[in-house]
């Protein structure tokens, strides 16, 4: 059955309206906006046991103790908030009034567009909550960046997320699918970008936050969500700000040789340029379209891969960002200090194939513009066709004569770079020759991947292999 969609006054007049529903709101930054919303429609009374504002960053440290990064727009200052919230829900309020009541602390710190517009309007929401009386809690947390250029409107948009959060809470809690849609009920993609979600206690045991941030991806709300090595979901800024970031895009289906030796070859060239790696962070970038097969997405294809690139350490990144134009601008929102990309020889083919434009020469100088704008690398590995063949690079690559000049100056300038030191010996490793091995149980495709990921693909039976297809040694 298709969800009905509240409007933002209905869901805070049927929480108010529950007799059982009963917290505290904290809200700092940009406001009280969220339990503005409970106020107004009547009957807050029996919902709001506490409503606070803490403005002034002294009263906030005083209350919450200071988070150290000097950030108050920030993770770590709304899990304090929550903390301290919640702390005195349960200490001060004991009598037998409050024995059925459910307990929920809603927390956010948020900042929206100042008056010279030169800042960037996001915030960070979270909903600690019992589902029970006295239950063991749940928590939900969530980052948004704000779009528009008006304040005001930003400060009614903040209100209606929230309201929509915390209603989402305690109606939705067993249907995520529902429960992501409805973050944005009555607002549009236009307005507010959901990039980071992530929850925890018993009524999400069974969730895994990398499918939560997988649909956010699938639904439009943002272009990208990133996790680590740990599997935790993070907020892209949070990662990438004012970092260099090398970029590694590809299907990963598996993780090869040849994908661990693009990385090693972009990790040593950058730091042969800068020295050393201290500031780098390194993503696996893997689009949806590359993801999915004849319009569906497999949950658990996803998660196989997932695992398997993190259990080699790396930062993994899904986007929307089919080319890659887009995905630099993507990446450029989160403010890094220089981005490259790892590229195959075969893609900067594609790309100067005239065959897909109109007008070639214009569209490719416009294209390569939006990219090469920012501080923007492409760093470009070869591509051998046959064992003890040449490689193909950017300095042997033929290109049509009516785009020659565009390409020559895109090299002579440094936007696009061979990486030296490729390991010759598997350049001949193809991913999908790869899978078809497994799946017919031919030998040989362990040498053909890093070991912890032959490893692990026998173990849980990954890519259709089946261990009674392998031939005996």
């Amino acid at each position: 059955m298709e969800r009905e969609v509240l409007s933002t006054k209905r869901k805070a007049l049927r929480i108010n309206l529950d007799e059982h529903i009963y917290g505290t709101f904290a809200e700092i930054g940009a406001g009280q906006e969220v339990v503005r919303n409970f106020f107004q429609v009547g009957g807050a009374s029996g919902t709001v046991a506490k409503a606070i504002s803490a403005y002034d960053m002294a009263f906030s440290d005083a209350i919450y103790g200071s988070t150290g990064s000097g950030r108050y727009v920030s993770e770590p200052r709304l899990r304090k908030m929550l903390d301290y919230e919640f702390g005195l829900l349960k200490e001060r309020l004991t009598d037998e009034k409050y024995r059925k009541k459910r307990f929920f602390v809603f927390s956010n710190t948020c900042s929206t567009l100042n008056y010279h517009k030169s800042n960037d309007p996001n915030g960070w929401m979270g909903v600690r909550f019992q589902l029970t009386p006295g239950g063991e809690t749940n928590e939900v947390i969530i980052h948004v960046r704000l779009k528009g250029t008006d304040n005001i409107y930003q400060q009614q948009v903040i209100g209606s997320i929230g309201t929509n959060l915390l209603f989402a809470c305690y109606w939705y809690f067993d249907q995520m699918d529902d429960f992501i849609d409805s973050l944005l009920d009555n607002l549009t993609t236009e307005q507010a970008e959901v990039d980071m979600i992530h929850v925890t206690g018993p009524a999400f045991a069974k969730i895994d936050n990398r499918l939560l941030a997988l649909q956010l991806v699938k639904k439009e709300m943002t272009d990208a969500t990133i996790f680590g090595a740990n599997n935790m979901v993070y907020q892209p800024k949070d990662i990438l700000y004012k970092k260099d970031v090398l970029c590694l895009r590809g299907r990963y289906r598996p993780v090869t040789k040849v994908n661990e030796d693009m990385m090693r070859c972009g990790i040593d060239y950058y730091k042969k340029q800068n020295g050393n790696t201290d500031n780098l962070v390194m993503l696996s970038e893997i689009t949806l379209n590359n993801l999915s097969t004849d319009g569906e997405f497999d949950s658990k294809d996803f998660l196989d891969r997932a695992d398997l690139l993190c259990s080699l350490g790396h930062t993994v990144m899904v986007s929307n960002c089919h080319k890659h134009d887009v995905l630099i601008n993507c990446l450029d929102c989160y403010k890094p200090k220089s981005i490259g990309i790892i590229l195959g020889i075969l893609n900067i083919v594609e790309m100067f194939n005239e065959k897909y434009y109109k007008n070639a020469p214009g569209e490719l100088l416009r294209y390569f513009g939006e990219i090469f704008s920012r501080n923007t690398k492409m760093l470009i590995y070869p591509y051998q066709p046959e064992k003890n063949k040449a490689l193909i690079t950017t300095a042997t690559l033929k290109v049509s004569e009516n785009i020659r000049h565009l390409f020559e100056h895109l090299k002579l300038n440094g936007f696009m770079v061979d990486l030296p030191g490729c390991d010759e010996s598997v350049l001949q490793i193809f991913s999908p020759k790869v899978i078809q091995m497994i799946k017919l149980g031919e030998p040989g495709w362990e040498e053909m991947v890093p070991d912890t990921v032959a490893d692990i693909i026998k173990e849980k039976f990954l890519f259709g292999y089946h261990q009674e297809l392998t031939p005996a040694k």
